[in-house]
């Protein structure tokens, strides 16, 4: 007769489906995550996490990608760090290559909408992180983010990426293409959030501090203050990683970073070579 008992992994995924890290962080210290997992079924009253088939979810988000928990070898040790947030689970697309990619790992982000010269700026830097054996870190996102990605790939270098929605598709949608290169040429791609699941203003923010986690430093190029990229600032700066800034130039879409120094939260870089010395 066939066990019905959970594997951690499926517990963990239909955990993750339904709760944030830190509302289970405490029963998950003591006991399995199929015991917690039966446990908030037992307790809910709505009888909505009933109707919820862990096994089969599972299965059908990994015709996707892989559900990677903590017990994986391949499990990034550095998102520890985040205590009770710690996730329960990575989606991942290329988890083979984690360990390689997060060894030595730093964010290269800021403003979707960035300006000229902070696009100039972004393909400099990500050019001499790669070329230094670091893997430029970064959002599929519009302006900073995507330039990154693509000054790291020019450099024949793979790259990780963080995205704010399930894995099967971009974000933005018509980055569809880059997503599906990252893999392909030995990077990775990360979500907190099961294939299906589409971006919000939540899904972005805790991808923003997925990102500030897995990463040794993070180089902020140009943010306006609101930006989600200051949230990955912000989140590296309490995780004691360092946030390198190059000097702002006075333009109102660099406010974040103008902040971030007069709050002696972040490290002014003139140029890549001096990034490059604050990351030995």
């Amino acid at each position: 007769m066939p066990s019905t008992a959970l594997s951690e992994r499926a517990a963990r995924a239909a955990l993750a489906a339904h709760f944030p890290p830190h509302q289970v962080a405490a029963h998950l210290a003591h006991h399995c995550a199929e015991e917690v997992w039966q446990y908030e079924v037992d307790h809910d009253a709505s009888g909505r996490l009933a109707q919820y088939t862990p096994r089969e979810e599972l299965a059908n988000a990994q015709l996707t990608c892989q559900f990677v928990i903590p017990s994986d070898d391949v499990w990034p040790a550095a998102l520890a760090d985040l205590g009770p947030n710690c996730p329960l689970g990575l989606w991942v697309r290329g988890h083979e290559q984690l360990p390689q990619l997060t060894a030595r790992a730093v964010a290269v982000t800021g403003n979707r909408a960035a300006t000229a010269k902070a696009l100039t700026r972004t393909k400099a830097f990500a050019t001499a992180v790669a070329e230094a054996g670091h893997t430029v870190t970064a959002t599929l996102a519009y302006g900073v983010d995507a330039t990154a990605h693509g000054a790291a790939a020019q450099a024949g270098r793979a790259t990780l990426a963080v995205l704010p929605r399930g894995l099967d598709r971009a974000h933005p949608h018509d980055h569809a293409q880059l997503l599906s290169s990252i893999p392909a040429s030995g990077g990775a791609v990360v979500s907190l959030f099961p294939p299906g699941t589409p971006a919000s203003g939540a899904t972005l923010r805790a991808s923003a501090a997925l990102l500030a986690a897995l990463v040794r430093a993070v180089v902020l190029v140009e943010a306006l203050d609101h930006a989600e990229a200051m949230h990955t600032a912000e989140t590296a700066a309490d995780l004691n990683r360092p946030v390198l800034v190059p000097p702002p130039t006075g333009d109102v879409r660099a406010d974040g970073n103008v902040r971030l120094l007069a709050e002696q939260r972040a490290v002014l870089v003139p140029d890549p070579a001096h990034a490059l010395a604050e990351l030995r």
